[in-house]
Parts: C-alpha cells; sequence; structure tokens
C-alpha cells in the first residue's frame, strides 16, 4: 500500500539513503501520474472509468443488461465525452452528481514547441550549422502539480528530473488510513473495476487486453475500453555497459473497466507479480494497471 503522494516521481536512492537496494527492488512501487490544484494536492485527479460518461451540460453510464451486454440511455446516443478526469474524492460516486458538484476537469496542460540549442562539445556555444531544433514539450497550468504515489518518499526539496537538467521540486505527504485514498486503495474489488493508470499486459513481445495467465477470471469477463496507447518507458544506467534501453509496447488506456461473472475478492495489491510482464522487473512496481473498485448498474 501506497503511504505518501508526491509531487513528482523519483530515481536518486544513491543520493537519499532511503532505504536498502534490496529492500527497494522488492518493496518500491510508484504509480501516477495524476494532477491536483497546488492548493488541494490531496483531491487530486484520476481519469474517470469508462462508463461514465460526462459532458457540459449531460451526463449517463453504460450499464449491463441481463444478457451481460453494455447498454445506454438511446436518447442520449450524441452525447459527447467533454471530461476525462475527475477528483479521487468523488470515486464513488455516479456521473450526474460529480457533473453537478463540477468534480471533473480537463487536463491542466497543453502541447507546446521551442527551439532548443544543439551545443558544441568542448564549448559553451551552439553549433554554426543546425545549432536549433525544434522540441516538443508539456506546459502545465501554474496553480497546478503532477501527483506520483509511492510506497517510499524522498526528503522535500529540488531534484534534477530527467536527463537534460530539468529541476523539479518535490514534496511528500503521507497517506493516513483514515483518508479516501487509503480506503479506496485497500478495497477488495467485487464485480468491477476500472484502471487509472494504463495497463501493460501479456509478454515481452506481444500486448494484450488483460492478463494472459491461467489464474485470470477471463471466462465470462465484460471490457469497456478504448483503442491501445503506446507505453513506453526506460530501465538500465547509462553506467552499465548496454545503457538505457528504452521500452515500448501498447497498453489498454485508463478508464478501461472490467466487470468479472465473479467476485475477485481482491485488490491491485493482491494481483500476483505474475499476471505483469516481466522486463527486468515486473511491471506491477511501475504502477502498471493500477485499478479501483466500481458499481455499475446491472451488476450483482
Amino acid at each position: 500500500m501506497p503511504q505518501r503522494w508526491q509531487d513528482f516521481s523519483f530515481s536518486a536512492n544513491k543520493h537519499h539513503e532511503i532505504a536498502p537496494h534490496d529492500t527497494l527492488k522488492h518493496e518500491l512501487f510508484v504509480s501516477g501520474a495524476f494532477w491536483a490544484k497546488q492548493n488541494d494536492p490531496e483531491a487530486f485527479y484520476v481519469p474517470i472509468p469508462r462508463h461514465r460518461i460526462i459532458g457540459e451540460d449531460k451526463d449517463d453510464e453504460w450499464k449491463l443488461n441481463p444478457q451481460r451486454k453494455w447498454e445506454r440511455d438511446s436518447e442520449k446516443l450524441d452525447l459527447e465525452v467533454e471530461y476525462r478526469w475527475q477528483r479521487i474524492d468523488a470515486w464513488q460516486r455516479n456521473a450526474s452528481k460529480i457533473r453537478k458538484n463540477k468534480e471533473m476537469s480537463n487536463v491542466p496542460w497543453e502541447p507546446v514547441s521551442f527551439l532548443h540549442p544543439h551545443m558544441k562539445q568542448n564549448e559553451r556555444h551552439v553549433l554554426e550549422k543546425d545549432g536549433l531544433f525544434l522540441e516538443n514539450a508539456v506546459q502545465m497550468d501554474e496553480d497546478c502539480c503532477l501527483v506520483y504515489l509511492s510506497t517510499y518518499p524522498l526528503p522535500d526539496g529540488w531534484y534534477r528530473f530527467g536527463g537534460e537538467g530539468h529541476m523539479v521540486e518535490i514534496c511528500s505527504k503521507e497517506i493516513t488510513p483514515d483518508s479516501t485514498i487509503h480506503q479506496l486503495l485497500s478495497t477488495k474489488i467485487q464485480k468491477a473495476c476500472a484502471l487509472i493508470t494504463p495497463g501493460a499486459w501479456g509478454s515481452n513481445h506481444l500486448s494484450y487486453r488483460y492478463p494472459k495467465h491461467s489464474e485470470f477470471p477471463k471466462t465470462g469477463m465484460k471490457m469497456l475500453t478504448d483503442k491501445p496507447i503506446p507505453y513506453r518507458y526506460r530501465t538500465g544506467h547509462r553506467s552499465t555497459e548496454r545503457g538505457r534501453l528504452g521500452r515500448g509496447r501498447y497498453a489498454v488506456p485508463a478508464g478501461t473497466v472490467y466487470v468479472f461473472k465473479q467476485a475477485l475478492e481482491k485488490t491491485w495489491w493482491d494481483f500476483p507479480e505474475a499476471w505483469f510482464p516481466k522486463e527486468g522487473f515486473p511491471l506491477k512496481h511501475l504502477g502498471c494497471g493500477l485499478c479501483l473498485p466500481v458499481e455499475i448498474d446491472g451488476v450483482i
């Protein structure tokens, strides 16, 4: 169970003896990114489950009919999904209440492009030829921050994040047992759950819509999802012989809903690591497929 939420993920155990390396190898889990308003970071935003459809003026929810087929109100077929994020403390409310309380939002960032200098190897000067190149970036609103869940904290302060000298300020907060976050993460999934982070399932070479494992209850399972999304990360270290190794695959997008025929009676923390791809370490340690229980009309 995560003990902290953080404004940014971390990677520098060698500079701050957070825990012994062997301990972190087995017990460190980091999941995100989510986001929040800086004046209310504990009420951070997570992707809205796909069965909830929240527009500016209307809302609706998918349900399962007696034949276990997804259906919606036929009078709302033209309803567009205008919001993709909701507050974590509104997770157990239905779409109508979320819209009424204005507990949904669009992303607080936008893509931007800027010219980046290509420096000479032995001088702090830009190359005479092709010295500038266009770089894509994302700019967040000034009153917002990113949030990651983690089982270990970093001391508050400024850290170098990434390989180009980007600096971030990290602030760790404890997740108390009486908090909404802790209660949701410790509630066992019955017959339905929704991803709040992308789920990368399958082998090291193939991607699937659900864990390809004999113990996963896929019989009679129903899904409500969208098209796959790219899922990339890097493993290794620059000092190793092979260096950092970039990995790429497809993932089931956050918001995907799974409905099971029988009650699962597990939290995400109880999912066996064998359900997750292992590429040096199980992707569960990167928060892959983090999910929370949901209630859907028609699922008993």
